[in-house]
Formats: C-alpha cells, sequence, structure tokens
C-alpha cells in the first residue's frame, strides 16, 4: 500500500538521518466502503446504548440508599469504566469512517492506547475486587459488613485505578522508545501496541518482554485470583442446605462470572491473534467484540437477574409519577 497523508521529521539514528513518522494512516474497515454507512449507523447504535446503559445504572445506584453496599459500589466504577473503555475508541472509529484519509497523530496514538490501555487494565483489577466482594460475602456472611468495609472498598478502587495506571505507563514509556520511519499504516480502527510494534522500524525484542510480562502479571493473575475466589465460593454455595438460598447465591456470581469471562476469553483471543500476525478483517471485527460490545453488555449482565436492581427501579419509577 502507498503511504500517504504522512507527516514526517528528519531524525538521527544511528548516525543516519532517518524520516521518523509523524502521522499514522488508520485502515479501520476501509476493506468495505459499501458498507461505511451501515456501520456507522450500527456503532453509533452502539455506543450511545452503552452510553444510557452504563450511566443510568450509575445514577440508579447513586440514587437508591438500598443499593449503598460494597457490591454495587464496585458496580458503578465498573460502569464508569466501560464508559471510558468505550470512548477511547468509537469516537474516532466513527469520525473516521466518512474520512477520506483515515489519520491519527503520533501523539493522538499514544493517547489512545494510553487511555485504551489504562481503562482496560483497571477494568481487569475491578473485576478481581468484585470476585473478592462476591468471596466475603457468601464464604464469610457473618463477618463481611466488617471485612468490606467502606474505607477497603475505596482502597480497593483506588487500587485498581492506580495499578491501570502504573500499567500503562509502563507500556506507553516502552512504546516511545521506538521509532516509525516506514510503514505508517496501522491495520486496525485504534492504536493497539502490536500493531504498532510490527511497523516499528527498530528492534522491538524488550517491547514485546515488556507487553509479555505485563500480560502475564495483570492478565493471568487476576484470572487466577478470580477462579481461586469462586473455587471457594462454588464449595461454600454446595453446603447451603436451602434451594433457594443456593439459586440466589448463583444468580448473584453467576453476572460476574460470566462477563469475567466474555472479557477475558475475547482479550486473549484477540491479543494471541494479534502477536502471532493476524491483521485480517476478521480480527478487526473480532477486536470490536471486547471494545464495543462488552462495556455495552456489561450493566445489561448485570442487572437481568438482579432483583434488587429491579426493585430500586420500581421505587424510582413510583417516586417519579407520584411526584
Amino acid at each position: 500500500m502507498k503511504v500517504r497523508g504522512s507527516t514526517s521529521t528528519e531524525v538521527m539514528i544511528g548516525g543516519r538521518n532517518i524520516t521518523k513518522i509523524t502521522q499514522f494512516i488508520l485502515l479501520g474497515f476501509s476493506d468495505f466502503p459499501q458498507i461505511t454507512a451501515l456501520l456507522f449507523v450500527t456503532f453509533l447504535i452502539l455506543y450511545i446504548t452503552a452510553l444510557i446503559w452504563n450511566f443510568s445504572l450509575i445514577a440508579l445506584i447513586r440514587m437508591d440508599s438500598c443499593l449503598h453496599t460494597p457490591m454495587y459500589f464496585f458496580l458503578s466504577n465498573l460502569s464508569f469504566i466501560d464508559f471510558c473503555y468505550i470512548t477511547t475508541t468509537v469516537p474516532k472509529m466513527l469520525f473516521n469512517l466518512f474520512q477520506e484519509k483515515q489519520t491519527i497523530s503520533f501523539v493522538g496514538c499514544i493517547i489512545q492506547y494510553f487511555m485504551f490501555c489504562s481503562t482496560g487494565l483497571t477494568e481487569s483489577c475491578l473485576m478481581t475486587a468484585m470476585a473478592y466482594d462476591r468471596y466475603a460475602a457468601i464464604c464469610n456472611p457473618l463477618l463481611y459488613s466488617s471485612i468490606m468495609s467502606p474505607s477497603l472498598c475505596a482502597r480497593m478502587v483506588m487500587g485498581s485505578y492506580t495499578g491501570g495506571l502504573i500499567g500503562s505507563v509502563s507500556l506507553v514509556c516502552t512504546l516511545l522508545q521506538l521509532h516509525f520511519c516506514g510503514n505508517n499504516v496501522i491495520r486496525h480502527f485504534f492504536c493497539d501496541m502490536p500493531q504498532l510494534l510490527s511497523i516499528s522500524c527498530n528492534d522491538t525484542f524488550f517491547a514485546n518482554v515488556v507487553l509479555l510480562i505485563l500480560t502475564m502479571f495483570y492478565g493471568f493473575s487476576n484470572a487466577l485470583v478470580i477462579m481461586v475466589s469462586y473455587g471457594y465460593i462454588v464449595s461454600s454455595i454446595m453446603k447451603i442446605t436451602s434451594a433457594k438460598g443456593r439459586s440466589k447465591a448463583f444468580n448473584t456470581c453467576g453476572s460476574h462470572l460470566t462477563a469475567v469471562f466474555l472479557f477475558y476469553s475475547s482479550g486473549i483471543f484477540v491479543y494471541l491473534s494479534s502477536i502471532s500476525g493476524g491483521s485480517s478483517s476478521f480480527d478487526r471485527f473480532a477486536s470490536l467484540f471486547y471494545t464495543v460490545t462488552i462495556p455495552m453488555f456489561n450493566p445489561l449482565i448485570y442487572t437481568l437477574r438482579n432483583r434488587e436492581i429491579k426493585d430500586a427501579m420500581n421505587r424510582l419509577w413510583k417516586k417519579t409519577i407520584s411526584s
């Protein structure tokens, strides 16, 4: 593909003058010009739906005092992160769909990746905190209030945000050590590290090692903690003699487990495809699942079979009608 629409600067690298790329072309879904309008309408509807559902859930939790519990405190933060997560990629993608040159500056690319990475890592940490909350609620119900104190919940949430920030800063600092001096076409609809590594013109071994280490630390370690927590949870649930009690416990944990499975399975699939050199249209469409679909469906997953949320909605509706 002919490289067009880019600006560059001359820099000295290894005693040679090298033309350094300062603008990238996002290939996006330009392979399907005949369905551009359909893609735009579809992604716009999904984005607006995700915003409405996530903000509605945050507002409901804040307005109803019965939902001022650790579980819903974590859930409101998860909805906020989902809003940030989807906003890092979709608005730029929608804007680019009707642009002749789907470009993004080097600085804009780094900022987008930083926001995408920090929100994704924060969501991973939040899901781990939510798993621990469910473990405390089911395995130690009598001590739950003392274990999950407001101060501990606040520290766990702040720890999640801090962990996401530290991980993303580490990756961005690694990314800034790379040089881009040849191909400036990113075969994706947003700036992601595997695609940036594939077009870098210098050695990416260290960057790949950092990416692998952080993926192991944030991905597999969090997943391991979640699986261990749910191992204890399932063991405790099976000891409940009441069928109604078991059903309620499974419903509560099932929503979180479903969200965890979708988030990790889709992320791992796309990541493994990216590091193996995948850049097909299928990979780009697969990326939409964890960048767009999951942030939209998370509020629905957590509220669809949640009796407390339904009761809160009924109370809010009656209060609105009476006023």
